[in-house]
Formats: structure tokens, C-alpha cells, sequence
């Protein structure tokens, strides 16, 4: 018997409250280790396998499964990769089960095995009702146990296998409760197994703890090829999914949902529904440009600037890092001369939408100078800029597509960084090449 922390997956010989490796509190749990390997993946493995040198393999390249939903199969890095294992985490409720629901009942090559074991074949049937979709390949089943799962999956030979969840599948190989980290631990392995061998795409929908991870052993995430985020508020219109881990395409992807009484549709211009359509003027709002993976975005940057009443003065962020927002704040008091020690700042990114891209800087420092003159910035003007610690204005990564982007969108004029001067390819929309944040503050451009 040993402990196992639930965050890191660091074993230990006795318990102890704080674990070494990830520093977390009260996360390890109890972890029966078997003194057998019976049922290991090496055991299952061919005799004949011997290593090889690296120019006898052969490189074989499979045909990526391309589903109807666009946004999904851009997210995975252009379709699902045939033998691969993909987890899928996210709050309860979210609309983990109904997407992948949608994904199997509209995948026309070879056939689906839908498992829940958390609800009835009825249940599944009617939530596929309410979506108005219906395929004679997709087979549902209603089973917790691993070797019944896979007996059928074997019968059957899918294309595509859904698991929904991992927390209650169950082998009797493994001792332990239905979600205990013995048995994710020994279910996720065979599920791997089954998957490399077979060349069957599986998809295991997993929940997540309080904290917002995904529940389990942090080594589940180490042993998928692909880790999805799905994301949003349940009232909100909006969900995200969000690529966290893809051994076969690009990380960080973002995919926008729109939830329907049909379902989940993909949202294909994200950046319209990020912006504001009112037609009044108001100060404090800036565009700016955020890149998700490899789509650029166009965000909305709100900033409200108001006198210091109590106190100290207050720096609340919402979707934006509050110690780059103060660092920001720093930056416009020391290089540029605006008093702002005494004045609350609160910024907003709008959408719901949690970003880290540099390339905001110089939007949300034109937000705030916009609503501490109380003046408004023309919603045809955009800026994309990284904010140095000496006010000058720095290059981002992918300029071409950000312009691109905001030149679809209608934006008639742009204001960049002048290392960016170099371009690689001409553009219908106005560029304003800025060598510093200074110059940009004390120029009407930007009115």
C-alpha cells in the first residue's frame, strides 16, 4: 500500500499533509499497489518485439476522421487521429455529454460505440432526440465494467469509442472503489492498450474537482494523447473548449460553442460575438487582438478609472493577470506622466474569455487612458502591442493574422509596433507603426 498524490502522482511509503513535489495540501490518497504485472500492458505485448534502429521503421501516416463540427475537428488539430485516447474534462452539466453525443451521431466512416455508465440507453435517446439527430451506425451502451465494455467494443469494431465517464468504469483486476485512483489508473491503461492495438479513437469524458482540474491522478493527463478543457459559465450562451495537451497538432486551441435547445453549434466568426455592438460612444473601451492557439481574436477591453474614495486604491482584473494590469499602471505613471496613484482601476475583458497574451498591452493601456480622460477611442481603431518596462512598444508573434483578422472584421486603421515596419505583405486597413507607449498617448491617432 502506498499514498498517492492526486495532483502530481507522486507516491509515497506513509501519509504526510504536504506533498514535496506540487507543495498542494491534503491531496494524497490511499494507492494499493499489486505484486503482479499479469495483466500489464508489457506482458500483452509480442514476444517478437525487439528494439530497432531508427531508420529500419517504417513511417506510416493514418487518415484523420473528420466529423461535422468543424470547431472540434480544428481543435483536436484537424480531425480525430484513428488509435488515439482523448480525455475530456469540464464542470458537471457543462455539455461534455452532448457533445460528444453530437460527434458520434454525426461520424459517417465506420461505426460508434456510445458507453455511459451514468445514464440509460433511454436517457441517451432522448437528449439524441432533442438534438434532431439520429444515425443508424452509432451503438449505445450501458455498462460500467471494463470487460464487458471491451468484450462489445471487440464484436463491434468501432471507429470511434465514447466513454462516459471514466470515474465509473470499473475492473475487477483492481481493487479499490468505482473512481478510486486504482481504478482510473487500471482502466485508462487497458483503454490505452485497446486503443494502440485496435487502432479504435476513444474519448473519455472525466470530471473535475473543486478546484476546476481534472479529477483523478495527474497522471491520467500523462497518459492520453489529448487533454480538452471545456469551459463557460452554465448560464452563459457561450462554451469553450479549450486544448490543454495534443501530441498530434498545436496546444492551446480554442473552439467557441453556442448552446442551443438543438445542441451545441460551433461559432465560426468568434470575434463578432466578442465585440460589443452598442451604438453609442463610450470612453474606456479598447480592441485589441488575443491569439488562442492559432486563431487571432479580436477582444473588447473595458476600463473604468475612477478617484480613490477609501484607502488604498483598488486594481480589480477580470479575465486579465492583476499583476500585469499593475505592472501596466507602472509603466504609464513612470514613462508617461500619468497620475494614476490615486485613482481605482478596473479592467474587464469581455466574452468570459481568461487571456494572457502580451499583445493586449497597448489596448488596455489606451482602455484606461481612454476612461481617465474620459475620452472615446473610434471603434474602428484596434491596437496590438506589447507594453515594455520602458513604455516602448515590442513585437508579437503572427502580426499578419491579427492584422488580417481585424482588416475582415471592418477596422479601418491599426496601431502596431514599429519593429513591425518590415511586413511581408500589404494590407487594405491603415497602418500607425509606433516606436513607443508615449507617442501613442500624446498623438490624436488614436482619437
Amino acid at each position: 500500500m502506498a499514498y498517492v498524490c492526486t495532483n502530481c502522482g507522486l507516491e509515497y511509503p506513509k501519509w504526510q499533509g504536504k506533498c514535496d513535489a506540487c507543495k498542494e495540501w491534503n491531496r494524497l490518497t490511499v494507492f494499493t499497489k499489486k505484486g503482479s504485472t499479469k495483466h500489464g500492458i508489457i506482458e500483452n505485448q509480442s514476444s517478437t518485439n525487439r528494439p530497432k534502429r531508427l531508420d529500419e521503421i517504417q513511417t506510416t501516416t493514418s487518415k484523420r476522421l473528420l466529423s461535422a463540427d468543424a470547431e472540434f475537428n480544428r481543435v483536436l488539430g484537424g480531425g480525430i487521429v484513428p488509435g488515439s485516447l482523448v480525455l475530456l474534462g469540464g464542470e458537471p452539466g457543462i455539455g461534455k455529454s452532448t457533445l460528444l453525443l453530437q460527434i458520434a451521431l454525426q461520424l459517417k466512416e465506420g461505426k460508434v460505440l456510445y458507453v455511459s455508465g451514468e445514464e440509460t440507453e433511454n436517457q441517451i435517446k432522448i437528449r439524441a432526440s432533442r438534438l434532431g439527430l439520429s444515425a443508424p451506425n452509432c451503438f449505445l451502451l450501458q455498462a460500467c465494467a471494463l470487460v464487458q465494455i471491451l468484450k462489445h467494443a471487440n464484436d463491434l469494431d468501432p471507429t470511434l469509442l465514447v466513454i462516459d465517464s471514466i470515474q465509473t468504469l470499473s475492473s475487477e483486476e483492481e481493487e479499490g472503489m468505482v473512481g478510486s485512483i486504482n481504478q482510473i489508473r487500471a482502466c485508462t491503461t487497458r483503454l490505452l492498450h485497446y486503443a494502440k492495438s485496435s487502432g479504435v479513437a476513444i474519448f473519455l469524458i472525466g470530471h473535475i474537482n473543486k478546484d476546476g482540474a481534472l479529477a483523478g491522478p495527474k497522471l491520467l493527463e500523462h497518459m492520453v494523447d489529448t487533454v480538452l478543457q471545456f469551459e463557460g459559465d452554465k448560464p452563459c450562451l457561450y462554451r469553450m473548449v479549450r486544448t490543454i495537451k495534443n501530441r498530434f497538432g498545436p496546444t492551446l486551441e480554442l473552439g467557441i460553442y453556442e448552446m442551443k435547445v438543438s445542441g451545441l453549434h460551433g461559432v465560426t466568426n468568434p470575434s463578432s460575438i466578442l465585440l460589443s455592438q452598442q451604438d453609442y460612444a463610450l470612453s474606456g473601451i479598447a480592441i485589441g487582438s488575443c491569439l488562442e492557439g492559432t486563431r487571432p481574436l479580436m477582444l473588447e477591453i473595458q476600463s473604468l478609472v475612477t478617484a480613490t474614495r477609501y484607502g488604498n486604491p483598488q486594481r480589480n482584473a477580470t479575465g486579465y493577470d492583476s499583476r500585469r494590469l499593475n505592472m501596466l499602471l507602472a509603466v504609464l505613471e513612470k514613462r508617461t506622466g500619468v497620475r494614476l496613484h490615486d485613482r481605482d482601476v478596473f479592467l474587464n475583458i469581455t466574452g468570459g474569455l481568461r487571456v494572457d497574451d502580451t499583445a493586449l498591452d497597448l489596448a488596455i493601456c489606451m482602455a484606461v487612458i481612454s476612461s481617465l480622460q474620459d475620452k472615446v477611442i473610434p471603434n474602428f481603431k484596434c491596437f496590438i502591442a506589447e507594453v515594455g518596462l520602458g513604455g516602448e512598444l515590442r513585437s508579437v508573434q503572427r502580426m499578419e493574422y491579427r492584422i488580417a483578422e481585424a482588416e475582415k472584421l471592418g477596422f479601418k486603421e491599426v496601431f502596431i509596433a514599429a519593429q513591425h515596419q518590415q511586413l511581408s505583405k500589404s494590407f487594405g486597413i491603415k497602418i500607425n507603426f509606433i516606436s513607443n507607449l508615449k507617442d501613442c498617448i500624446r498623438s490624436d491617432k488614436w482619437l
